[in-house]
């Protein structure tokens, strides 16, 4: 079994393509979406729905930004922690002892 670091590095590892929320609610959330994008491409002229998509993939873009920085935050939080767990220090729990 080739370890992580393996994987990163080769390219066979890309942890955006492998989050799939598993809450019960995201493909209804996502099928309501579908929905009222075919009801907005009825009530709008070509070029609004062009502007309305194009607003959208803003959001977009700007969501992937936020879960990318979210991603680095928890793995460098990770990391930290398990430097201290493994350096052994004990700052945060009970004092004095």
């Amino acid at each position: 079994m080739k370890s992580i670091l393996e994987e990163l590095y080769n390219g066979n590892l890309c942890p955006v393509e492998q989050i799939v929320p598993d809450d019960p609610l995201y493909r209804a959330t996502n099928h309501k979406i579908t929905e009222a994008m075919s009801v907005w491409r009825e009530r709008l002229t070509a070029e609004e729905y062009k502007q309305l998509e194009e607003l959208l993939n803003l959001r977009v873009q700007t969501g992937a930004m936020d879960l990318k920085e979210s991603f680095v935050h928890g793995f460098k939080l990770g990391a930290a922690l398990m430097i201290e767990v493994l350096a052994g220090r004990c700052e945060l729990t009970k004092q004095g002892e």
